[in-house]
C-alpha cells in the first residue's frame, strides 16, 4: 500500500526530505498517513487548515550534552533529547530510552507513535519522547547516578507536572527514574509528579511495573475474543526479556496460555514445558545477567544464539516485546507457516511494513503498539491522576482500571476499522481512532 491522496503524498515528500536520514521516523509517518486517507478526504477542512504539516512537526525538539564522570575520575559526555511531540490534547507524555543506538530520528518516531497512542487511552496526554545513548548496562550504580543527575540538570528546565511528564523505557527502570527524581527535587524544591514509575515511597502507582505487560493481554485477549478465541490453552512465544516481556509472560499465564520462549539481544531460550518466569525474574531482575544463564537451571531448555530464530518456534500467539523493526517479512512467513494466528506488539513498531503486510494478507489477527501497548503509559496517567490527588489507589484497582481502558482500546481500533469499511484492521482504526481526537483539538485551538 501506499499514499495515493495528493495532500497526503505532498506532506510526506516534504517529510522525507526534511528528515531524510531518520527512516524509522518516515516509516512511522508513512503508515499513519496511509491509514488517514479516508478520513482526510472526509474532512477538507483539514487540508485547509495545514493540520496534516502540523501533526508531522513536533512542537519542540530539544537536544542537549550530558558530562558525567565515570569511576576512574574520567569525563564522558553523551547526547541527551527531549521531543515535544504535541500537546493538544494534554501534557507532553512519554518515556526517556537510554540505548546506544538513541538519537534524535529514534526519538521523533517515538515521540510521533505517542501522541496516537495517548489518544487512544481516552485519558489528557500529549506526545512525547527522549533520551541518550548512554548505555547503562555495565555501569556502577554510581556511575549511573552521576549520569542521570547530569541529564536531569538539563532536562529540568524543559519539563513539569503539567508541562511534560517524562517516563521510563528501554534502559530506564526503577533506579534511573529514581536518581533523576531526586535531582529534580533538589533543583526545583518541589514534590510533584514530575516522573512517572515512580518508586513506591515517593508517590509511584501499584501496577505499574506491571501495566505494559498485562495491558498488551488485556488488548489481545479483547480482539481474540472479539474473534471467537481466548489464551485458553494456547502455545505463546514472547520476545524479550525485559519489564514488558516478563509481565506479559506473568499475564499470558494467568489467562491460559503456555509461554514457551524468550529472548534477548544475544539470544533466545526454548522450554516446552513452558518458561519458569521467578527463574528469568532472578536473571534479568536481580542478578542483571543474559539469559542463556536459564539453561543452567533448566537443562531440559534450549538457547540459541541470535534472536531472530525465536520466530521459527511453532506457537498459537506471537507477542514481540523486545525492539522496533525485530520481526520482519522472513519472521513472519514463518510465523504463518507455524499456523500462529494473532501478533500482537509489546515494543514499539517491531513489525516492519512488509511483516505486517504478510499478517494482514493472511487472515493473521494483528494488534498494533500503539494500541496494544499504551498500557504503560495508560497507568503513567493514572499514576498522575493519584499525584494530583496526593493520594493513592489499591492494585487491584489500578489494575481494573488499566483492563478497562486496554478493552476501550480495543472497542475504539475495532469500530474505526468497522466505519471506514477496514473491517479487521486494527492498524487503520487505531491511527484513526487516535487521530480523530487529536484533529479535532487540534483544528479547536486555532492556527498554533
Amino acid at each position: 500500500m501506499a499514499i495515493s491522496n495528493g495532500y497526503l503524498k505532498n506532506v510526506f515528500e516534504q517529510v522525507q526530505k526534511r528528515n531524510a536520514n531518520e527512516p524509522e521516523f518516515l516509516q512511522a509517518v508513512e503508515e499513519v498517513l496511509e491509514s488517514l486517507e479516508p478520513v482526510v478526504e472526509a474532512h477538507p477542512e483539514y487540508e485547509a487548515a495545514g493540520l496534516i504539516e502540523r501533526l508531522v512537526e513536533p512542537e519542540r525538539v530539544i537536544y542537549f550534552r550530558v558530562p558525567w564522570v565515570d569511576d576512574n575520575g574520567k569525563t564522558q559526555v553523551n547526547r541527551g533529547f527531549r521531543v515535544q511531540f504535541n500537546s493538544a490534547i494534554g501534557p507532553y507524555k512519554g518515556g526517556l530510552r537510554f540505548h546506544p543506538s538513541v538519537y534524535q530520528g529514534i526519538i521523533k518516531f517515538l515521540g510521533f507513535e505517542q501522541v496516537f497512542k495517548n489518544s487512544l487511552t481516552g485519558l489528557p496526554i500529549g506526545g512525547g519522547k527522549g533520551g541518550s545513548d548512554f548505555d547503562p548496562k555495565g555501569k556502577s550504580d554510581g556511575e549511573v547516578m552521576r549520569f542521570c543527575q547530569s541529564f536531569m540538570t538539563e532536562l529540568s528546565k524543559h519539563i513539569g507536572a503539567d508541562t511534560d511528564v517524562p517516563a521510563g523505557d528501554i534502559g530506564v527502570g526503577a533506579r534511573e527514574i529514581g536518581f533523576m527524581y531526586g535531582q529534580y527535587k533538589r533543583l526545583r524544591n518541589e514534590f510533584t509528579g514530575v516522573l512517572t514509575g515512580k518508586g513506591l515511597t515517593y508517590g509511584g502507582s501499584l501496577a505499574r511495573t506491571e501495566a505494559t505487560g498485562f495491558g498488551l493481554c488485556y488488548f489481545t485477549e479483547a480482539m481474540l475474543k472479539a474473534n471467537g478465541k481466548s489464551f485458553d490453552g494456547k502455545t505463546v512465544v514472547i520476545s524479550g526479556s525485559g519489564n514488558v516481556a516478563i509481565y506479559a509472560t506473568k499475564k499470558a499465564t494467568e489467562l491460559g496460555g503456555k509461554v514457551v520462549a524468550l529472548s534477548d539481544s544475544n539470544g533466545y531460550i526454548y522450554d516446552k514445558n513452558g518458561i519458569d518466569l521467578d527463574c528469568v525474574k532472578q536473571i534479568k531482575e536481580v542478578e542483571r545477567k543474559r539469559i542463556k544463564e536459564y539453561v543452567n537451571t533448566h537443562p531440559e531448555a534450549e538457547y540459541h544464539e541470535g534472536c531472530k530464530g525465536i520466530w521459527t518456534v511453532p506457537c498459537d500467539i506471537a507477542l514481540p516485546c523486545a525492539t522496533q523493526n525485530e520481526l520482519d517479512e522472513e519472521s513472519a512467513k514463518a510465523l504463518v507457516a507455524n499456523n500462529c494466528f494473532a501478533v500482537a506488539e509489546g515494543a514499539n513498531m517491531p513489525s516492519t511494513p512488509e511483516a505486517i503486510a504478510v499478517f494482514q494478507s493472511n487472515g493473521i489477527l494483528f494488534g498494533p503498539a500503539k494500541a496494544a501497548n499504551a498500557g504503560g503509559v495508560a497507568t503513567s496517567a493514572l499514576e498522575m491522576s493519584q499525584n494530583s490527588m496526593r493520594y493513592s489507589w489499591t492494585f487491584d484497582e489500578v489494575d481494573a482500571k488499566l483492563k478497562g481502558i486496554m478493552e476501550g482500546i480495543f472497542e475504539k481500533c475495532d469500530s474505526a476499522s468497522k466505519e471506514y469499511g477496514k473491517e479487521g484492521n486494527y492498524v487503520m482504526g487505531a491511527n484513526i481512532a487516535g487521530f480523530q481526537k487529536v484533529a479535532e483539538a487540534m483544528m479547536a485551538h486555532g492556527i498554533v
